[in-house]
């Protein structure tokens, strides 16, 4: 996690290491209902912040469902601000009874392979029941605590999200290709891939800004540095790491693999360049926080 200073009168020590458990799943949680992998770590981390500031554990007395509110009104809060959505929760008013979905494991299926821009043709309250329930395995009664409204509205919402996502998945796909990077840009990032696979550090250190922003994400804050500081200096120290170009929410990206035997290093994981003037003025490093990694499509890349 990022460098957080708690204070010292929290009552649950371990409050802070739950906190870091949880982030994969709330970023699971986050990223489908605003679209969007970075846009979703973003407001995690912004939970995070919220979360440690008000935090008191004689009080809390269920640390998932608080975590996961405080990340549903922050999710809810970017979708306004963004003007995506209109109405909120308009479609799911009533609060009749829905009987049980015979096909409730078929639209899991369903929803475990939507990509992220699926989630965004339902409305909010019928995507975040369904996040909840069909991704994250929550009852409708733990739903309504996270969505603060009633267990009724919840199946509601449930019912008519995964009827809509059953008309979606009958639906030809949106073959509409990814955003394209510009000719320059996307020679620096092939350029910064191959210099990395080829341990390049001091090629890669040229390519940078004077001052370039570094994001180690979920460990350290974001901070300008200076011909990278010790960033390449700490890879150098890893060995079997491949870097691969790819196009991640229109933005210039790299995934990174263990090419070592067995797999060592964990699982695939991303990062996330910003580009201005022919050089890397932003690096978003995914090392500590893999699960971002996951919505991306092997086969991109």
């Amino acid at each position: 996690m990022y460098s957080i200073t708690y204070p010292s009168d929290i009552p649950d020590p371990d409050f802070p290491q739950l906190m870091g458990q949880l982030r994969a799943r709330l970023h699971r949680y986050c990223a489908r209902m605003v679209g969007s992998i970075l846009d979703g770590e973003d407001i995690v981390q912004e939970t995070l912040i919220k979360a440690n500031e008000s935090y008191d554990a004689r009080t809390v007395q269920n640390v998932e469902g608080w975590l996961f509110r405080i990340a549903h009104n922050a999710a809810m809060d970017f979708l306004r601000k963004r003007a995506r959505e209109q109405a909120l929760f308009n479609d799911d008013s009533d609060a009749s009874d829905v009987a049980p979905d015979p096909d409730a494991h078929a639209d899991r299926r369903i929803v475990a392979g939507a990509a992220l821009r699926t989630f965004m043709r339902l409305v909010p309250a019928q995507r975040s029941a369904v996040i909840l329930a069909d991704v994250l395995g929550y009852e409708a009664e733990e739903a309504a605590t996270v969505m603060e409204t009633s267990v009724a509205a919840v199946k509601a919402a449930l019912h008519r999200g995964r009827v809509r996502l059953r008309e979606i998945a009958q639906q030809p796909e949106d073959a509409a290709p990814p955003p394209a990077l510009s000719p320059d840009d996307q020679a620096l990032l092939i350029a910064y891939a191959d210099r990395f696979n080829a341990r390049d550090w001091d090629g890669l250190r040229d390519m940078l800004a004077d001052t370039t922003r570094l994001d180690l994400v979920a460990r350290r804050k974001p901070r300008l540095v200076t011909r990278g500081g010790e960033y390449f200096t700490n890879y150098a120290r890893t060995q079997g790491l491949a870097m691969t170009p790819l196009i991640v929410e229109g933005q210039p990206a790299l995934r990174v693999r263990t090419e070592i035997s067995g797999g060592a290093g964990g699982p695939p994981y991303l990062v996330v360049l910003q580009i201005e003037g022919c050089k890397v003025t932003s690096i978003r490093d995914f090392r500590y926080a893999r699960y971002a990694a996951e919505m991306v499509p092997s086969h991109k890349g």
